[in-house]
């Protein structure tokens, strides 16, 4: 099997196995709710990764409502699904403003065959979450948002992070997206569990393009000067 038949069958598994989530919080699991999803994952993935190279792997939160969480494709939105990768997508050109950036940061890297030959995105939750706010619109939800939410998916995620590993990934060190609670949270666990030999945090690119649009490049040459040798 490639490393594109691995996260492909990974992917088609995924179902959530944690405790009980606390009131008013839901799982978004694209590739479940989706009929189009595991199309586009396995274009993608065969696109990119049908070969048995190792790659490097960068850790986001969990899926969000208008990128992964539509297209199975971490942090890919339609619209960059269909503009940088070259996949058809049905329905809803949504607009994620991370997904934006990252691609950014993979035209800067040399595009998306380069990148992706060396790099693996995902999630210590590949699932997403989602609440109801008090005006009744569903809104993206992260694992580190409630205590009660991080201890229900705790061994969810120490599971996905072992799958993930096992698909074929270096471990002498992660990318972290998210310089705040994903970073504490990762390094506490990699404390504990010793998954990578160490974790690089990097700004979350929805904090880059929310409150740094101005320093977007400073951000982008960051991001190549971390993956740099690898």
């Amino acid at each position: 099997m490639t490393f594109a038949d691995r996260v492909i069958r990974f992917n088609e598994q995924l179902i959530y196995t944690g405790d009980p989530l606390p009131p008013g919080i839901r799982i978004l699991n694209p590739f479940k709710e989706y009929p189009q999803t595991m199309r586009i994952v396995d274009a993608f993935y065969h696109r990119y990764y049908n070969d048995n190279n190792q790659r490097h792997i960068i850790l986001g939160i969990n899926p969000g409502r208008f990128g992964g969480g539509l297209t199975g494709i971490p942090f890919t939105d339609p619209k960059r699904l269909m503009s940088e990768c070259h996949i058809p997508y049905e329905g809803k050109l949504s607009h994620e403003p991370s997904s934006v950036f990252v691609y950014e940061v993979i035209n800067a890297f040399g595009g998306a065959e380069a990148f992706y030959n060396k790099i693996y995105i995902n999630s210590p939750c590949p699932l997403g979450f989602t609440s109801i706010d008090e005006k009744g619109r569903e809104k993206n939800y992260n694992y580190y948002d409630s205590k009660d939410l991080t201890k229900a998916v705790y061994h969810f995620m120490i599971e996905n992070i072992r799958k993930q590993i096992a698909l074929g990934v270096n471990t002498d060190k992660c990318f972290c997206f998210g310089t705040g609670k994903n970073e504490t949270f990762l390094k506490k666990l990699n404390d504990e569990y010793r998954f990578f030999g160490e974790i690089i945090a990097l700004e979350h690119p929805r904090f880059i393009m929310q409150y740094k649009t101005k320093s977007k490049q400073f951000y982008i040459d960051k991001y190549l000067a971390a993956f740099e040798g690898i």
